[in-house]
């Protein structure tokens, strides 16, 4: 028992680092659980890998002119992703091509022109940074940011929570009561980029939206109502980051990847085990009740 206690609680204990990465974890899932939930139920799951994407190039440019500075980086990569977003919505509301296809095209353009960016003007060792992000390197200054970030999220979403959930089930109801639903549809794409900014601090910005989405679609096999969906993902999220970072510290595992492959397994076991519609719970004979 002092074994198992030992190897749960002892890396949080005797190292700072493991602790703000906890903390972080702890921030980015209360964050983009609720956001993810989101996503995945207006149909925009995709949309939330290709804004992780579009953030690149702006982080890039922070990059060559401050250094590893986290101010410029998150400035520039909220720019780029807001940009992109905006972007999309414009081809998709002036052309006939869907807003699935404008934003595949963007992400297409940033994640190009960030990675050349960097490339060009940095080392392999700074794209690797910038792309796959080191959890266990979080400073105070980025464990603030991105815990304001989360509490900035969960108060937005708590204000805007009702015609939010409208829009994703009939976004024309929001227009026919003359409400502000392109309004609503913009603050909720700032959240995001907003989200996904945080987690490129930490996991870099190919893997940010895997503790977004990957927690949401997991959740969706465990719940029903929108907000316990949001509670279950934040739960899967937060726990995700803590197994992950125990398999990096014992492991020798690089830290992003582990936190990701942990919430893709909760995805998996959710499939087969959710109590919503699990492929055991689905396919399993129940028991007929007798009359």
């Amino acid at each position: 028992m002092n074994l198992l206690l030992e190897w749960l609680v002892a890396p949080f204990v005797e190292f700072s680092f493991m602790r703000r990465a906890l903390v972080a974890c702890l921030a980015l899932g209360l964050g983009c659980g609720p956001v993810g939930v989101l996503l995945m139920l207006r149909r925009m799951s995709l949309m939330g890998d290709a804004l992780s994407h579009a953030v690149l190039p702006g982080a890039a440019i922070g990059f060559l002119i401050a250094g590893f500075s986290l101010t410029a980086m998150s400035l520039g990569g909220f720019v780029a992703g807001l940009t992109v977003a905006l972007l999309a919505g414009l081809v998709t509301r002036f052309t006939e091509q869907r807003e699935d296809a404008s934003f595949a095209a963007f992400y297409l353009i940033s994640l190009a022109l960030g990675v050349l960016i960097v490339s060009t003007r940095g080392s392999s060792v700074d794209l690797l940074h910038v792309l796959f992000g080191t959890i266990l390197a979080v400073d105070d200054a980025s464990l603030f940011l991105v815990a304001s970030i989360a509490s900035v999220s969960l108060l937005t979403l708590a204000l805007i929570y009702r015609p939010l959930i409208v829009e994703c089930f009939d976004s024309g109801f929001l227009q026919s009561v003359q409400a502000r639903g392109t309004v609503y549809h913009l603050m909720f794409l700032i959240l995001v980029v907003l989200n996904l900014v945080a987690g490129f601090q930490a996991l870099g910005t190919l893997m940010a939206v895997g503790l977004m989405m990957l927690p949401a679609a997991a959740a969706r096999f465990w719940a029903q109502e929108v907000w316990s969906m949001a509670a279950v993902a934040a739960t899967i999220a937060v726990l995700s980051g803590y197994i992950g970072l125990l398999l990096s510290y014992h492991h020798d595992l690089p830290s992003g990847p582990a936190i990701i492959l942990t919430a893709g397994m909760a995805y998996l076991l959710s499939i087969v085990l959710g109590a919503q519609d699990g492929l055991l719970v689905r396919f399993l004979p129940r028991p007929h009740l007798q009359a």
